[in-house]
């Protein structure tokens, strides 16, 4: 049994949910990620992706140098532990139709899943794995 842990990513960046969009915006570009994980202190509170700030905030006519993360962010978050099986994970990513999960130890955030995390580890020759181990092209 291939789990979690074995391939998720511990390359993590979290931000209050008081955040601005202009500002994950920011920390997305400069990270080359797609993603930040909404937290309260240690709690996870949700998920925001670019996608998000661009459908949820800015087609919304939202601010972004006003809008506040904790007003786009998607928070029933579907989360995993380290120990997880990844087919189990890639089945919740299947039912619950999300592309990543937060993984927690202990309620703790120790890393992040994502869909192309499952494909290179589960099918490293489909067309998303060769995508998800490429370099960013930003």
């Amino acid at each position: 049994m291939t789990t979690v842990g074995e391939f998720m990513t511990t390359r993590l960046v979290t931000m209050d949910g008081n955040a601005t969009l202009v500002a994950a915006a920011q920390e997305m570009r400069d990270s080359a990620i797609g993603d930040v994980v909404v937290t309260d202190g240690d709690n996870v509170v949700g998920i925001v992706t670019d996608r998000d700030i661009t459908v949820r905030g800015v087609a919304e006519s939202m601010d972004p140098d006003t809008t506040r993360l904790n007003q786009i962010t998607t928070k029933d978050v579907v989360t995993v532990s380290q120990y997880d099986d990844a087919v189990a994970a890639a089945d919740l990513m299947r039912t619950y139709a999300v592309r990543r999960l937060p993984v927690l130890e202990d309620g703790r955030l120790i890393g992040l899943v994502s869909m192309g995390d499952l494909a290179v580890e589960r099918e490293p020759q489909s067309v998303l794995a060769d995508i998800s181990a490429d370099d960013p092209n930003n």
